[in-house]
């Protein structure tokens, strides 16, 4: 008998992908994909059911529905999706926190796997060249998606002490990227201006969306508990990164990326959070052994294959072969989109 799964935050293009993708694994018999709002697209063989997770229902659903696998998708990361930081904490901490305490309460779970981010190591000068699993960040996040992220994965540790019969993977996983992909991440690089930090030329890690895929589906059909870095092999410069994008970029003082990146965040171009513009002045490096060695899982794309069918998917930039670009447009590109964008908002 298949493995009846239950995943969350399915009105998001990821969960909604994976959920499909995961119906028609031969290991799994159903898939129910919950969240407030139905899917956007398409959903094939999923049972969709409009939830709350912050709410108590859930639990009904997962005894209800015999569901023995819950695969959590929906820590979001981006406020602008949800109206606000006030509901995307809570949907993010109040949410995860109620499912929990549905899996508590479900004698039929086996297994749950936690989609987490790299994010929760943060970014700082003091960082070692790459994070392994048992290390803790430099400095804890204070607030946004990586205290999010932190805060869930210590409900989700002590959810495991108190369900130890219960296979608990957590999935740390790098930046995701792809050419459909919609994060603060791929939204920055799909700027036609690129700002970064003077002085600064970060190390990036990337995972592809097919790979991203690809490890969830392995941590439901594998029985490997623990907690585990996910990239594609290798690192890139943020330099190496807009050279291939054939993008121009703006070197701003770092003291200034604060105020640009807020001027980008409310025209709607771009989330630039503060730990993102963290990440994209000092960088961060995981160690991906135990990916490999436990959980026996290999990506498909290195970080640099991963961002070059990224970067094809966008079309040659405006400084790519064959085409110029000055200062003084590179300029006249960031004013005038943003002022486009407060027009048009």
């Amino acid at each position: 008998m298949g493995r009846v799964v239950l995943v969350t935050g399915v009105s998001r293009d990821l969960a909604r992908q994976f959920a499909k993708q995961i119906a028609d694994d031969p290991a799994v018999d159903r898939v129910v994909g919950v969240d407030i709002v139905p899917p956007r697209g398409d959903i094939g063989d999923v049972s969709f059911v409009r939830a709350d997770i912050r709410t108590p229902v859930i639990a009904k659903i997962i005894v209800k529905e015999d569901v023995d696998t819950v695969v959590h998708m929906s820590v979001i990361a981006t406020p602008g999706d949800v109206g606000g930081r006030a509901t995307m904490k809570e949907l993010n901490v109040i949410g995860t926190m109620q499912l929990l305490a549905a899996c508590q309460r479900a004698p039929g779970l086996a297994n749950l796997v936690v989609k987490s981010t790299s994010t929760v190591y943060g970014a700082t000068n003091r960082d070692p060249a790459m994070f392994t699993e048992d290390m803790d960040a430099r400095r804890l996040p204070r607030s946004g998606y990586a205290r999010d992220a932190f805060e869930v994965e210590g409900y989700v540790r002590g959810f495991a002490r108190r369900r130890p019969d219960v296979r608990v993977t957590t999935l740390r996983a790098a930046n995701v990227i792809g050419p459909d992909v919609q994060s603060p991440t791929a939204q920055y690089f799909r700027l036609p201006v690129v700002p970064r930090v003077l002085g600064f030329d970060p190390r990036l890690q990337f995972l592809h969306r097919d790979d991203l895929m690809a490890v969830l589906a392995h941590a439901v059909r594998n029985d490997v508990a623990g907690t585990f870095n996910v990239a594609g092999d290798g690192v890139i410069l943020l330099s190496q990164a807009l050279r291939r994008l054939g993008r121009p970029s703006l070197p701003v003082p770092s003291f200034a990326l604060t105020g640009l990146g807020s001027t980008l965040g409310k025209s709607g171009l771009v989330d630039f959070s503060p730990e993102q513009q963290r990440f994209l002045t000092f960088g961060r490096g995981i160690d991906t052994t135990r990916m490999r060695e436990v959980l026996g899982f290999e990506p498909r794309y290195t970080t640099a294959s991963a961002f070059a069918d990224f970067a094809a998917a966008l079309g040659p930039g405006a400084i790519s072969p064959g085409r110029i670009t000055s200062p003084d447009t590179v300029l006249a590109g960031v004013a005038g989109l943003v002022e486009g964008r407060g027009q048009h908002g």
